[in-house]
């Protein structure tokens, strides 16, 4: 499945012309991943799903199960895309919404987001029925309002969230939905060649959308010497803006994929490794979606009870308590970056053992002793 331009239809899935649902998140990669199980809810209860996504989420939007139509429309209020609201954009959208129809919509959005800039345009574009969470009073935006902290508990993680935005709208979970992150990728996504031919690896991450987020460089390059030394490969990956920063940290030892990777090969590479150490960032809801155990760098500047990998297999490194703490902060308002900085090489391989349930020197030894060892 491949991203359309702004406006442009991706479809696949139901044809049927019954309940249409269009399902709204307009922000980041990561952020779209996390509605994923909201998003196969109202699949389970609808005959047609559209997602609306900004462009920085639509590749998430392509790889997520139960989409029958991806639309891409950068909103004027969203950080990433902003852009001057004017006539063209609100007939940009209005020939969206008549295009696919919707019959009702399910506006997801995070806790610090409002939906109702988005509910006016759909009420403005006809749509009869409108869903989400509001702080602020909606008046006639929205037909389903849930009120965080009373109807909506904020402590609670945005995948659940989301779900509990749907299941007011009329979209339970089926009972055999497991609830957790989940992508797919076609058969025929391969890894690279490189990768491919490795028996084990780790995936070390180190980008981050903001610097506030971000380990830092030189300590990415100590970990991947550090695996090098014990005898373990690592894979470095990044976006395409990433490359300066993956080639720094791959140095002579890691193999460097920086700006190689479809999101659907990333998947694959992710979904093949032994652990992936990764920073609060999109790819760490990437790797929970392909069920890697993953050593999570957590910088406190979101809370960690919303935006830590939603997965079984998680170690959170980070001071959860640093002054910077709850501040959304983009770049470190504190001196030193001590949430992060404090981070040693050691503490990453010792949740590396935990994770894996043993010492990396034997793993290796393991390996080196050929298929049969590893039943």
């Amino acid at each position: 499945m491949s991203v359309g331009a702004v406006g442009t239809a991706v479809t696949g899935g139901s044809t049927g012309h019954g309940r249409r649902v269009l399902v709204a998140r307009l922000d980041s990669f990561g952020d779209v991943l996390v509605t994923g199980p909201a998003v196969r809810a109202v699949a389970a209860g609808a005959d047609h799903v559209t997602l609306l996504c900004g462009p920085q989420g639509a590749p998430a939007g392509a790889l997520l199960p139960g989409v029958d139509s991806l639309r891409v429309w950068a909103a004027p209020w969203v950080t990433e895309t902003v852009r001057p609201l004017d006539d063209a954009v609100l007939a940009e959208f209005r020939a969206l919404v008549a295009e696919e129809r919707p019959d009702e919509a399910v506006v997801l959005t995070s806790f610090h987001q409002s939906p109702l800039p988005l509910a006016m345009l759909l009420r403005l574009a006809g749509v009869p029925k409108v869903s989400g969470a509001s702080v602020d009073h909606p008046g006639s935006l929205l037909d389903v309002r849930l009120r965080p902290g009373e109807d909506l508990p904020e402590d609670v993680p945005e995948p659940e969230r989301a779900l509990r935005i749907a299941a007011a709208a009329g979209f339970p979970l089926p009972s055999d939905d497991d609830g957790l992150l989940h992508v797919a990728v076609d058969d025929d996504v391969a890894v690279p060649a490189e990768v491919a031919a490795l028996d084990r690896y780790v995936v070390v991450h180190p980008g981050a959308s903001v610097e506030a987020r971000s380990w830092p460089p030189s300590s990415h390059r100590a970990l991947v010497a550090e695996y090098h030394r014990l005898g373990v490969p690592v894979v470095v990956t990044g976006s395409p803006g990433e490359r300066g920063l993956t080639a720094d940290v791959a140095g002579t030892t890691g193999i460097d994929l920086g700006g190689r990777t479809s999101p659907a090969e990333l998947a694959a590479v992710l979904a093949g490794a032994e652990v992936v150490v990764v920073g609060n960032t999109g790819p760490a809801h990437l790797a929970a979606a392909v069920g890697a155990r993953i050593v999570s760098l957590f910088s406190p500047v979101v809370p960690a009870v919303k935006w830590a990998p939603y997965a079984e297999h998680v170690e959170l490194l980070g001071d959860q308590q640093a002054p910077c703490r709850l501040s959304r902060a983009r770049d470190c308002p504190v001196p030193g970056h001590p949430c992060l900085a404090g981070v040693r090489v050691e503490d990453v391989l010792a949740a590396h053992e935990r994770l894996v349930g043993c010492a990396l020197r034997t793993i290796d030894a393991s390996l080196r002793a050929g298929p049969d060892s590893r039943a």
